[in-house]
């Protein structure tokens, strides 16, 4: 009997409910709720998204080399403030890139080790060693997860809509 090796999206189909959700939430945002703060101490929970997009940015575009390279500048720092259409524009450029990878990858693809890229200076080589595709898949999924949570409790905090649902 041959083993037919199945593409990764099958086993990461909640990721494109969570990212649905995601985005139809933060298209609701206002500017105003896009500048409340996630905490007193914290970033403004317009900020914690744009961190988000980064994490896709930094480890499946720069990194792993997929998608489209111009996403590599998006993030302008002179633009700390973004408006919600962008930021939705962005979360649906980067899920496309990873949607696409996962659709294409199979478990076998996980294995492949990739290097430290050029970018990452030398006192980061430390923290950032080469990874493999499943580590970097599993990174990004748990900080979205992780920041996912951050999100939801600061909606909750104001009094808005999460994106979690049953």
């Amino acid at each position: 009997m041959t083993e037919q090796a199945s593409a990764l999206i099958t086993f990461y189909k909640g990721w494109e409910n969570y990212q649905q959700g995601l985005v139809e939430t933060i298209a609701s945002l206002s500017s105003e709720q896009l500048a409340f703060p996630i905490a007193s101490h914290h970033w403004s929970i317009g900020m914690l998204l744009t961190h988000m997009i980064d994490a896709r940015v930094l480890w499946f575009q720069l990194w792993m080399g997929e998608g489209n390279p111009d996403l590599a500048h998006w993030n302008d720092d002179e633009q700390p403030v973004r408006e919600a259409a962008e930021l939705v524009a962005m979360f649906e450029k980067t899920w496309h890139t990873i949607a696409d990878a996962l659709a294409r990858w199979t478990s076998a693809d996980l294995e492949h080790l990739f290097p430290t890229p050029a970018f990452v200076s030398e006192e980061e080589r430390e923290d950032f060693p080469p990874c493999t595709r499943q580590w970097i898949v599993w990174h990004v999924l748990e900080h979205e997860i992780h920041h996912g949570g951050e999100l939801s409790l600061a909606l909750g905090g104001y009094g808005l809509e999460s994106f979690y649902t049953w």
